[in-house]
């Protein structure tokens, strides 16, 4: 690493596997003065795999903006650092950004040191489009905001990739049942790299069946990819019902939102009044 002072180095970590650690990734972390990262404790078990000495202090979300400023000021006085976040590519869904942008205000130079990206991934092995995607890391913790967010996305032409934790993925999946539709097509990525990989494909009425079937797959690390609207602008669409409830609860009384939907699909009445109920609830 020749004519690296004042450089900040992103280097990305494994997210699973060690030995997806790149041998430019190694010798990063070997030369620079010090390494920032989101947990010392976490990192220094990797830095102990690979020999690796270097000191390591923490930068994480709750002190991140407070010593931003510290650390730039460390690297414009000739002192090399890198960043490195728990696992995979800093600042997806990881901190890192708000040095990032100060290190760029101040003239200091930030190297990318790629690797691994659970985003990419996943959607490399998803089987979905991947020609155009876009990533909505975690969605809201409860159910009202996860919702309206989903609806925002509901017309989303590209591959859609969201992290999600183990205990509310059962909810995630049942709301995006109720917004996308049940026969929008998902892939769940599950311990990327790791010794229980999972990658399935199938519907998003097929995935919580398969979740309720084996609870193991609501554990470990996770990324859903779910398939984009794919439905030609201008033109008619067949109608989804789950779509047509959720919003006819949200909208109306019970039996006036079954008489309605009765009326636009031609189904019974009585069915879709006990949907509706169980949606309400």
């Amino acid at each position: 690493m020749s004519n690296s002072s004042g450089i900040i180095y992103i280097v990305a970590t494994p997210i699973g596997n060690l030995q997806d650690l790149s041998p430019r990734a190694v010798e990063v972390l070997r030369e620079v003065d010090l390494i920032w990262a989101e947990d010392t404790r976490h990192t220094r078990k990797l830095l102990n795999h690979f020999n690796i000495d270097t000191p390591a202090k923490a930068l994480h979300d709750h002190n991140e903006k407070q010593i931003s400023g510290h650390v730039c000021d460390r690297v414009l006085g000739g002192e090399t650092c890198a960043l490195v976040s728990d696992a995979g590519t800093p600042l997806i869904s990881d901190p890192g950004f708000v040095l990032v942008r100060e290190a760029h205000a101040r003239g200091i130079r930030v190297c990318p040191i790629p690797g691994p990206s659970a985003v990419i991934a996943a959607l490399s092995a998803s089987g979905l489009p991947s020609d155009r995607f876009v990533f909505e890391g975690f969605l809201p913790a409860k159910s009202v905001g996860r919702k309206e967010k989903l609806k925002a996305l509901r017309s989303e032409p590209g591959t859609m990739i969201f992290y999600e934790s183990p205990r509310r993925l059962q909810e995630t999946v049942d709301d995006m049942c109720a917004i996308l539709g049940g026969e929008r097509r998902v892939v769940i990525a599950r311990e990327l790299t790791k010794l229980y990989e999972t990658i399935r494909q199938m519907s998003l009425n097929e995935l919580v069946q398969f979740l309720i079937d084996d609870e193991n797959q609501s554990r470990g690390e996770l990324v859903l990819l779910v398939e984009g609207n794919h439905e030609p602008a201008g033109e008619e669409v067949m109608l989804d019902i789950n779509v047509l409830l959720q919003e006819l609860v949200e909208q109306l009384p019970v039996k006036q939102a079954a008489a309605l939907a009765a009326k636009l699909t031609g189904k019974k009445k009585n069915a879709l009044y006990e949907q509706l109920l169980q949606l309400k609830e």
